[in-house]
């Protein structure tokens, strides 16, 4: 038996499709429920999922935002019967932590991607480390992304990084407006990879580092590396999987 319990954004259409399931289908507490649906955007259920994923049920998203790439439609018709046929997939987000110019530590998740960005009008200069080994010297840019591959068709797509297969195991760095070296197109390294970014000039070019939506200003050193002890159980549409999303995007062919 599904015990749904519903977690909604503020706006008009999210609060309208919660009362409609509330009409079909009695709800639960968050401790009593077996299935949490969300009904917002992207980044409310981003939100969601790092406030209550301690609770280890799957969440179900409803797309009342723009994209809604980690969503399912909304239908009238079929939301309720699509819920007991929907597919599961597990994603495990990023770690990452930050020492600021304060010798502070601290420590966020993320499941789209880690932003690296100039927090000025001076560029950003960046060691990049996987391990003991360097991926790059120097890069003199607006920042770099390092992307999951659920988060690859994000902000890492709009930066012309490459879009990941959700089961690739693998992850994307990708330079923001890089200049120097310019060319520089990034790399796509394993998802055991351990990622570390060292600010070269903390002094006169400050950066921050954002991990999906929460941010460390006046960062100097960041490590990024996949944090196996928590997993994202996401349910979807047979005919609206993640996987297919990436699918189309990676067959999208956009004109002006």
């Amino acid at each position: 038996m599904i015990k749904l319990n519903i977690v909604s954004d503020k706006n008009k259409l999210s609060k309208k499709i919660k009362l409609f399931i509330e009409k079909k289908i009695k709800t639960f507490s968050l401790k009593k429920s077996n299935l949490i649906i969300v009904i917002g955007g992207d980044g409310f259920m981003l939100q969601t999922l790092k406030k209550l994923y301690k609770f280890k049920k799957p969440f179900y998203g409803i797309n009342s935002g723009n994209y809604g790439f980690l969503m399912n439609k909304f239908s009238s018709k079929n939301t309720i019967k699509n819920l007991s046929k929907a597919k599961l997939i597990s994603i495990s987000p990023l770690k990452m932590i930050v020492k600021n110019k304060f010798g502070r530590y601290k420590k966020s998740i993320a499941i789209n991607e880690v932003s690296i960005l100039r927090q000025s009008r001076q560029a950003a200069s960046l060691l990049i480390r996987n391990g003991s080994k360097q991926i790059i010297k120097k890069l003199v840019s607006d920042g770099v992304l390092i992307s999951t591959p659920a988060g690859s068709t994000a902000y890492n797509l709009s930066v012309h990084g490459p879009i990941l297969n959700l089961d690739s195991k693998k992850l994307s760095i990708a330079p923001i407006s890089p200049f120097r070296p310019r060319r520089w197109k990034g790399k796509v390294v394993s998802i055991k990879s351990k990622i570390l970014i060292k600010n070269l000039n903390p002094k006169k070019r400050p950066i921050s580092a954002v991990a999906d939506n929460f941010e460390v200003r006046n960062a100097k050193l960041i490590s990024i590396k996949k944090d196996n002890k928590i997993k994202f159980n996401l349910l979807y549409d047979n005919n609206n999987s993640l996987q297919k999303k990436i699918k189309i995007e990676q067959l999208r062919n956009e004109t002006i």
